[in-house]
């Protein structure tokens, strides 16, 4: 089951994302966005009544609806090889990320896995073990690196283009969470320590941030110093951040993280500095990668552009001037994770997407700003 030796559709199950769900149906959307992928099963709450009427809702037999991800993933291992899923997308709150990855792994199925991508470091590189030892594949849905303009951003570093990096800054505000959110399903989860974690605001968006920041840079935070705030009363876990960052070739940088930078919507940005010139990406408006030089005018990139390199054109998908956005991003990891397991697409545009490094990580990215922020000392190393 490593790979699809055939020409078919990969077939899908998913554990959560059912009714009233967020992440799920985003999810559903961009794996069928290509045509290279079919849902034929899921275990789509921890209430069975839910689950079945969410899978209903979706078209999908009774038999392949389940009331729990362990009944499913033991059910459809039992399948012949022609009918059982390929691989589960797992779109649960971070502490029901482990035990659903780790039983598929077992079970020979591939895995996608919401980030951050376990409640706490020591799961993470379990499931980073496990990886290695079943060589089966995990895709990590760090959704912004599948923009083409982000992936241009990284050739134009790459190649050379700006020099040696020097500085980078990158920062994620929203507002969704400037005052308690009684009632809303997706802030309660998110903002529980039970089932969030250790980190609010860094977990959700922060590790997006850091992400994007190494993806793009290629380099690799060694040390930080953060500083970590909890704005609303009442509410457990931070909701507001700042990180200074030092990087393993020299370079120094930012990042900011928050969740009650009122009326704020996604407002994801990155700027990265080198000996000859910077870029700037804004998500709010994903087309464009601003280009500054330093001594010849800037310029202006567009999605779609006869100029860009092959690893952007590749993930672009509408003529220039038509927007393309997070469910496109989206969709583009899960063709590169298709692509990864079908033998004939080998070749060409390499295919790209975070996987269970990217996780640990990311898990240890948020206990390394946890220590930082709760000690005296100016920086804390960060151990990978």
């Amino acid at each position: 089951m490593a790979e699809v030796t055939n020409h078919r559709k990969l077939r899908m199950g998913m554990v959560g994302g059912g009714k009233d769900a967020f992440i799920g149906e985003v999810h559903r959307i961009a794996a069928s966005m290509d045509g290279l992928i079919e849902l034929v099963c899921g275990a789509f709450s921890s209430d069975p009544d839910k689950s079945r009427d969410s899978g209903r809702s979706l078209l999908l037999s009774d038999d392949r609806i389940y009331g729990s991800f362990r009944e499913m993933i033991q059910s459809e291992s039992q399948l012949p090889p022609d009918e059982r899923m390929d691989f589960v997308s797992i779109v649960t709150p971070n502490n029901v990320h482990f035990e659903p990855a780790m039983m598929a792994l077992d079970h020979g199925f591939h895995v996608v896995l919401e980030k951050p991508m376990a409640f706490n470091l020591d799961e993470a590189r379990q499931l980073q073990r496990k990886v290695t030892e079943t060589g089966r594949k995990l895709l990590l849905t760090h959704t912004y690196v599948g923009y083409p303009m982000v992936k241009e951003a990284r050739n134009l570093v790459r190649d050379g283009k700006l020099g040696k990096i020097r500085k980078i800054y990158v920062e994620y505000p929203q507002g969704w969470l400037s005052r308690a959110a009684e009632g809303n399903k997706q802030a309660a989860w998110r903002t529980d320590p039970n089932q969030s974690g250790q980190s609010g605001c860094m977990g959700d968006i922060g590790t997006h941030a850091l992400h994007l920041a190494e993806y793009i840079s290629g380099l690799r935070a060694t040390r930080l110093c953060a500083s970590l705030q909890t704005f609303v009363e009442g509410r457990q876990l931070e909701d507001d951040g700042s990180v200074l960052l030092q990087f393993d070739n020299g370079a120094s940088g930012v990042l900011m993280a928050s969740q009650i930078a009122a009326g704020e919507e996604n407002a994801l940005k990155i700027r990265v500095y080198g000996e000859q010139g910077g870029i700037e990406w804004n998500q709010q408006e994903p087309n464009t990668l601003l280009v500054k030089w330093l001594d010849k005018p800037a310029q202006v990139y567009r999605a779609s552009g006869s100029y860009l390199s092959a690893e952007a054109t590749a993930f672009c998908r509408t003529p220039g001037g038509h927007p393309e956005g997070y469910l496109e991003a989206f969709a583009n990891l899960y063709r590169s994770f298709v692509w990864s397991l079908q033998p004939w697409r080998k070749g060409g545009v390499q295919y790209d997407f975070p996987g269970v490094d990217d996780g640990v990580r990311g898990m240890a990215f948020l206990d390394c700003l946890l220590k930082s922020n709760a000690g005296t000392e100016k920086w804390t190393e960060f151990v990978f």
